[in-house]
């Protein structure tokens, strides 16, 4: 209990935040000059992978430095191969065994169901090349929420409000949950795996961490063997009409959702800037190649009606019309097995915002702290927790899983939408930042166009006039995620600009806990008169 107590707002905080950072070139150059032994040190970081905001005080996001940012935790610990998997652990899992019926039931056609996978590909390498120009420059934890607070940085504090309530809010991890459930812990229920996944990295980082990569193979193998036992039916494929495409989009994309996973844990990945331009690529080649070759068996095994009947457990049914019902059954315990287990990086992404000085229910220091291990971010993994469980529970049962993907979809385009506008800005306005990796316009513009696109068509009433989730109204998922991002400028009106009607303002302060975490708090002081 008293190591918790630390953490409350009433707690008499410690002022360190010092005299601020002299962000100078001759800084820069006397930070890179620096050789320790210790290649995991804030300097050798600095040396090698961030000088953008040290040359440029204007592009540093938020209110931590690079080496304050860094501090605190496991440390740099992530390589190539454990940032590979976290990639392909994180894609690999509740999409592509669970949503391919979904789609399938918007677009109603085979041929047009592969295309939006194809479609689906070639987003998602745009959106990682723009996320790749982005955290080379700027090699820090939080991924759009530190993008978005380097372009948007005025108003102060709203990019960063409007990132926290998309994150906090509707940073589910219900969905693999529902599918895990439906396989194997019925009788358990979804809630179960949330509190299991939550303790296991809350408490056991490494393990988790190890559980996590020895699972990102277990899915690999899963899928090889879905497509090499079904290619003597590739030949039987058929195509018919279509409807739905922008809501069957988004379901496409939340398959191959992970692809920025290692952009919100760059604190925590050694010699970030090669390791980041070396695992995205290949962990997402990785999943496309065997994302479209298993959706390729999926529909060779079976009818395109018992594909749509079978909800969720669409890799069951594939084992059922391969090898029978006996094996069906041990089959799909490892298909359940395989679901996503990584809020490792969502974890990440919630301390970062209690770092950066976000008001939270019990103050801040209790959610930036790595508390009780020391190592790993279990309030993070809380903050995580709870709207899951919300989330699981409120929908009807037979709408929350196409449900949760549609609300998870609509805010993240606001959000993609704004980071791609930021990229063009920030290359008009600093076209000397230093890059170490440049995306090619056009695909930027693609990707752009695409948001544009889906932040647009959820609107227009579908063929069926009703989407795929009635009773519920087929726009509502719009609706609600247009309502957090509402309610995060209702939110950050309260904290930065009401204060100030009754004369007050925010004054900040820097504390740094035990095991070295940075924490950005505010103080509501009388303005002097």
């Amino acid at each position: 209990m008293s190591s918790l107590l630390k953490f409350l707002p009433f707690r008499k905080a410690e002022d360190t935040s010092g005299e601020p950072a002299v962000a100078t070139e001759q800084f820069a150059e006397e930070k890179i000059s620096k050789s320790p032994g210790d290649s995991n040190s804030v300097s050798e970081s600095l040396k090698e992978d961030e000088v953008t905001s040290v040359l440029d005080p204007e592009l540093n996001p938020g209110a931590l430095a690079l080496d304050e940012d860094a501090a605190g935790g496991m440390g740099r610990h992530l390589g190539v191969f454990s940032c590979t998997l976290l990639i392909v652990g994180r894609i690999i899992g509740t999409g592509i065994f669970s949503t391919p019926s979904s789609i399938l039931g918007s677009v109603g056609s085979v041929g047009a169901s592969l295309m939006l996978w194809v479609l689906g590909s070639v987003l998602s390498f745009c959106g990682l090349f723009i996320w790749l120009e982005f955290g080379t420059m700027f090699p820090r934890s939080g991924g759009e929420k530190v993008y978005l607070e380097i372009v948007y940085q005025k108003p102060r504090y709203l990019a960063t409000i409007l990132f926290a309530a998309n994150a906090i809010l509707l940073g589910f991890t219900a969905a693999g949950c529902i599918v895990f459930a439906s396989n194997i812990l019925v009788s358990a229920g979804q809630e179960a795996v949330i509190f299991f996944v939550t303790v296991l990295h809350g408490l056991t980082p490494r393990v988790g961490t190890y559980l996590m990569n020895a699972l990102s193979v277990f899915k690999i193998v899963i899928l090889l063997f879905i497509i090499v036992t079904g290619m003597p039916n590739f030949a039987i494929l058929r195509s018919l009409a279509h409807c739905a495409y922008a809501t069957a989009t988004f379901k496409v994309l939340f398959s191959y959702g992970g692809w920025s996973n290692v952009n919100y844990v760059m604190n925590n990945v050694k010699n970030p800037v090669r390791t980041l331009m070396i695992a995205g690529p290949l962990g997402l080649g990785i999943c496309v190649v065997l994302n479209l070759l298993a959706n390729v068996a999926y529909f060779a095994a079976a009818t395109k009606d018992e594909i749509k009947e079978t909800g969720v457990t669409v890799a069951s049914l594939f084992f059922a019309n391969v090898f029978g019902s006996e094996a069906q059954r041990a089959l799909t315990v490892f298909v359940a097995l395989s679901q996503r287990f990584g809020t490792f990086a969502v974890a990440r992404v919630n301390q970062e915002l209690a770092k950066e000085g976000i008001p939270l229910p019990f103050g801040n220091r209790f959610w930036a702290s790595n508390w009780p291990t020391g190592k790993s971010p279990l309030p993070g993994l809380i903050i995580h927790l709870i709207p899951s469980i919300i989330v699981i529970i409120a929908p009807p049962p037979a709408v929350a899983y196409p449900f949760i993907l549609d609300i998870e979809g609509y805010p993240q385009q606001i959000i993609n939408f704004f980071v791609v506008i930021g990229l063009f800005w920030l290359r008009w306005r600093k076209p000397n930042a230093v890059r170490p990796f440049k995306v090619w316009w056009p695909l930027a513009v693609f990707f752009l166009a695409a948001a544009v696109f889906l932040l647009v068509a959820p609107f227009l009433r579908p063929a069926n006039k009703v989407g795929d989730t009635p009773p519920l109204p087929y726009y509502l998922y719009c609706l609600v995620g247009i309502a957090v991002m509402a309610f995060g400028i209702l939110y950050w009106a309260a904290w930065r600009i009401v204060p100030g009607w009754f004369g007050y303002e925010l004054v900040p302060r820097k504390e740094t806990f035990e095991d070295g975490t940075v924490v950005t708090l505010f103080s509501t002081h009388k303005k002097a008169q």
